[in-house]
């Protein structure tokens, strides 16, 4: 298989790259700031969709995963909107499978957690609202892509939630609760959905639906230190999604298994 992985040097793309080059696929890793660590280096700002239209012509991949994004600052719109439009456009175009990356966070936590795919998305964050609004112009672009919504990534050493739940000076919410996922796990079945074609929403995360607070204890617990030097509040009352955890039945049904909790593997 020939795959093309934006946001390729980042947590989530440089894993995929890395389990697709050891099982032998051709892998493209596109570089804007920092070089991959796995696959063939391209460069490429998706937010340029003239180039993102000339290079996947060029290369002509079976399959893309969209994983680029940024989370705030004035980029965040641009690269997840438009970014994501112009790597759908070109991905249809090319003829290539897309699997595109979305959040939880496109859910507002006060409706019924947790959230399958046919629940209504009413996200209160404005990297959720982005998020959910590349869902809608992806659809448009590529209706036979998948969009994989999915929640707190974890698992490397020295990784960003890893960093996170080591530092005294962080408060931690007791009321938001997520569906923390190994970043190799889903990595592996991304991969493995690539091979089948689903159309819109697919939910896949980890079972265990757990608090920032409890995830920092387990992540604290798994580096060595103390969890209960972990300081736990309850978030702020507005502007926050609370419970947004994931009902990963159907991809479940669909990959012929479940992902592991955090319970079981931190």
């Amino acid at each position: 298989m020939k795959l093309f992985v934006t946001g390729g040097a980042g947590y989530l793309g440089s894993e995929i790259c890395r389990l697709a080059g050891e099982r032998g696929d051709e892998v493209l890793a596109t570089r804007f700031r920092s070089p991959p660590a796995h696959g063939h280096a391209v460069d490429l700002d998706v937010r340029d969709a003239a180039a993102v239209e000339r290079i996947l012509m060029r290369h002509g991949p079976d399959v893309v995963i969209h994983t680029a994004y940024v989370q705030h600052g004035d980029a965040m719109h641009e690269t997840i909107v438009h970014g994501s439009h112009a790597v759908a456009s070109a991905a249809h175009r090319a003829g290539a499978r897309l699997l595109h990356l979305s959040t939880d966070l496109v859910f507002d936590g006060e409706h019924g957690a947790p959230y399958c795919e046919d629940d209504d998305a009413r996200p209160v964050m404005a990297y959720g609202a982005a998020k959910l609004e590349a869902e809608h112009v992806v659809r448009r672009a590529h209706p036979d892509a998948t969009l994989v919504r999915t929640s707190l990534l974890y698992g490397n050493p020295g990784g960003p939630q890893e960093r996170l739940a080591l530092r005294d000076d962080v408060e931690f919410y007791t009321d938001e609760i997520r569906c923390p996922t190994r970043v190799d796990e889903l990595a592996a079945a991304l991969l493995t959905l690539a091979a089948h074609e689903h159309a819109g929403p697919l939910h896949l995360a980890a079972p265990e639906a757990v608090s920032r607070y409890d995830f920092a204890r387990a992540l604290r617990a798994a580096g060595g230190a103390d969890p209960d030097t972990a300081r736990g509040a309850p978030g702020p009352a507005a502007g926050r999604a609370k419970n947004v955890a994931l009902d990963s039945s159907r991809a479940a049904a669909l990959l012929g298994t479940m992902l592991s909790g955090i319970g079981r593997s931190a």
